[in-house]
């Protein structure tokens, strides 16, 4: 069985605060993307995580964690070889591990025939990490919470997505970006209102989601990542669209007019080693629980 897990981006990306439990109170409209890691699952005698990346293999693969969890809600021992097949860049606030772990539930509640509706595993998939839940579903959703509240929305249609990888490793990212985090990046989820709004009216166009696209860590990714405000800044300078984080970063997207942008922006990025991609945003029969072979 093959089980894809597609990365996302945020259209929005709010916080209002520090939690009681250490974590940060955020709001967020997330949306998958057509860049997705392949997981495979076969029969085995124990659990094995194979990856071609080594630092991705066993144990310290959220998807091992996975798996221990779902073995443990559904009273067995967790056996099966997952081989994933890596194409989302690690690191870059596109999702993947969290995708990969999602995946990882989804896959193994057939193979192991658990039969847990899709609510039960977003139980187990909230304390695996924050985006977890949200991948069980994908498309268009809300995120409320820590991230792990998610309530589905309206399909955007497949827009033309830019993605842009920089030439640029953060270690620790989410935690030091959301440490350097003040008080006057924090919102009211104002923002993400709006863009639900526009989202259910059915008068829906690119440019007024264009226009709301918001992120609570542009600010500090500008100032600790000044390669980041230098590649936005050729591009904005040269009449291209605005550029914008996905997650904590590092990477960013637009919403290109044309593939004639796309490929202006591309060719601006040429001096700064950044991948450049034209991916689309994809709907949820494609990803999360619609992407299983018994489902189709």
């Amino acid at each position: 069985m093959e089980v894809p897990a597609y990365a996302k981006l945020n259209l929005t990306f709010e916080v209002s605060g520090r939690r009681d439990d250490g974590f940060h109170q955020v709001t967020t409209i997330m949306q998958t993307i057509g860049l997705a890691d392949l997981l495979h699952f076969e029969p085995s005698a124990d659990l094995k995580v194979k990856c071609e990346y080594p630092e991705l293999a066993g144990e310290q693969n959220l998807v091992w964690n996975a798996a221990v969890e779902l073995g443990k809600a559904g009273g067995i021992e967790p056996a099966a070889k997952i081989t994933i097949e890596k194409h989302i860049p690690v690191a870059m606030g596109l999702g993947g591990g969290s995708s990969d772990a999602a995946a990882a539930l989804l896959g193994l509640n057939v193979l192991w025939g658990l039969g847990l509706s899709v609510e039960e595993l977003a139980g187990i998939a909230a304390g695996l990490g924050s985006d977890v839940s949200f991948f069980l579903w994908g498309g268009t959703a809300l995120a409320q919470g820590r991230g792990e509240q998610i309530t589905s929305l309206s399909p955007l249609p497949p827009l033309a997505v830019t993605l842009v990888f920089p030439d640029l490793a953060i270690p620790n990212k989410t935690a030091a970006m959301y440490s350097k985090l003040t008080m006057g990046q924090f919102s009211d989820g104002g923002v993400t209102r709006q863009m639900i709004r526009i989202l259910t009216s059915g008068q829906f166009v690119r440019e007024s989601v264009s226009g709301l696209v918001f992120n609570a860590f542009s600010e500090v990714a500008s100032r600790e990542y000044p390669l980041l405000l230098e590649m936005c800044s050729k591009i904005a300078g040269q009449g291209g669209p605005t550029m914008h984080l996905c997650g904590a970063g590092p990477a960013l997207f637009t919403l290109p007019s044309s593939e004639e942008e796309h490929q202006r922006i591309a060719e601006l990025l040429q001096p700064y080693s950044a991948g450049v991609y034209l991916v689309s945003m994809v709907p949820p029969e494609r990803c999360g629980v619609g992407s299983l072979p018994s489902s189709s």
